[in-house]
This record gives C-alpha cells, sequence and structure tokens, in this order.
C-alpha cells in the first residue's frame, strides 16, 4: 500500500498532467450482427520527466511508462498509463486527494462498484455510496 504522502502527491501529479478516458462504444461482432456494448477506461500521466513517472509506476504499483509519440522538434515525452481494473485500483487510491478530477475518478469507481466488485470482493454498496456523498 503507498503511503498517504507519496498518494497526495500523485494526485497534485494526475490533477495537473492527468487524463482520464471513460468511453462507452458499441463493438460489432463478427460471427453476429448484434453490437455490444465495451468500455475504453484509461488513467494516464503524461509528462517529459521519466524518472517522475517510473517513481509514479513503482509507487502504485501498476501501469507501464511507454514513450509517447511527439511531432519533430518536440521534447521526448513519457507517460505512465494503467487502464481498466489497474484504474479502478488506482482511482480507489487517488479518489480522497484528487480536487480537478473527482468526477472522472467517480465515474471509474461506480463502474466497477454497481458491479459489486471490490478487488474481486463483494462489497455494501449502500456503505460506499453514503461515504461518496459525504463530499
Amino acid at each position: 500500500m503507498p503511503r498517504e504522502t507519496d498518494l497526495a502527491y500523485i494526485a497534485g501529479l494526475f490533477d495537473g498532467e492527468g487524463h482520464i478516458q471513460y468511453k462507452q462504444y458499441m463493438r460489432q461482432r463478427t460471427h453476429n450482427k448484434k453490437p455490444y456494448p465495451t468500455w475504453s477506461i484509461r488513467i494516464e500521466i503524461a509528462m517529459t520527466e521519466q524518472s517522475l513517472l517510473i517513481w509514479v509506476c513503482e509507487a502504485l504499483n501498476t501501469g507501464t511508462v511507454r514513450p509517447r509519440k511527439v511531432k519533430p522538434g518536440r521534447k521526448k515525452q513519457w507517460r505512465w498509463r494503467c487502464s481498466h481494473r489497474q484504474a479502478y485500483y488506482v482511482a480507489l487510491l487517488l479518489w480522497p486527494y484528487v480536487h480537478i478530477k473527482i468526477e472522472d475518478i467517480r465515474k471509474i469507481i461506480e463502474h466497477y462498484t454497481d458491479r459489486g466488485l471490490v478487488n474481486g470482493n463483494v462489497i455494501d454498496l449502500k456503505k460506499y455510496k453514503e461515504v461518496m456523498s459525504l463530499e
């Protein structure tokens, strides 16, 4: 479990440099004409300082750090990224500390919580919703 001060620092980085993608789209099946819904759920931080993103990856113990494609003549950028259940885990960790992107974090948490799972365990959904409404 990351330290509280590390989580607060990472949440600040995320508020300033981070991005959340929570998007639903319909995917067409190859063997059936009926499309089905899928979600693209990602949390990422992009910046030019690779060592800081490696620290974020190690502190949270999840995600990957890879170079980001940039236009010629621009400074090289790096991106820390996690998706789906890993993004849910990070959202739960950062939720108490995030200010700007709190609504996006809430979407990810509710996406998985409405399915009754937290790290593979059934949770008390009523208690969670009470905590979420205390803000």
